[in-house]
């Protein structure tokens, strides 16, 4: 099993920055899959950015919304994976969740909430 914590989320004004951080702990295997993403009130949860976890390569995707305003990066050695988010918009306030996915399926974090006042 793989444990999940996400931290860094708060209160922002429209235009401010924050950087969000999911620390994975437990039986590590192999992740392959690292993403981000979020559920505002009463809509669905979407996908916020993706990065691939290889040896010495990877990519990342972003929905068209975030592009150019967010970031999502990894360590490996750490078994951390963080979404720097600017200029934040008050459309971006949602629970963030974090997702990791290996050999043995996909697990996700508890959520930190995200608030971007306008």
């Amino acid at each position: 099993q793989l444990q999940l914590v996400e931290s860094g989320g708060g209160l922002v004004q429209a235009g401010g920055s924050l950087r969000l951080s999911c620390a994975a702990s437990g039986s590590i295997f192999r992740i392959n899959v690292m993403g981000w993403y979020r559920q505002a009130p009463g809509k669905q949860r979407e996908s916020v950015a993706s990065i691939t976890s290889g040896y010495s390569s990877y990519s990342t995707n972003y929905a068209d919304s975030v592009k150019g305003r967010f970031a999502i990066s990894r360590d490996t050695a750490k078994n951390a994976m963080y979404l720097q988010m600017n200029n934040l918009k008050p459309e971006d306030t949602a629970v963030y969740y974090c997702r990791m996915t290996d050999a043995r399926g996909g697990y996700w974090g508890q959520g930190t909430q995200v608030t971007v006042s306008s």
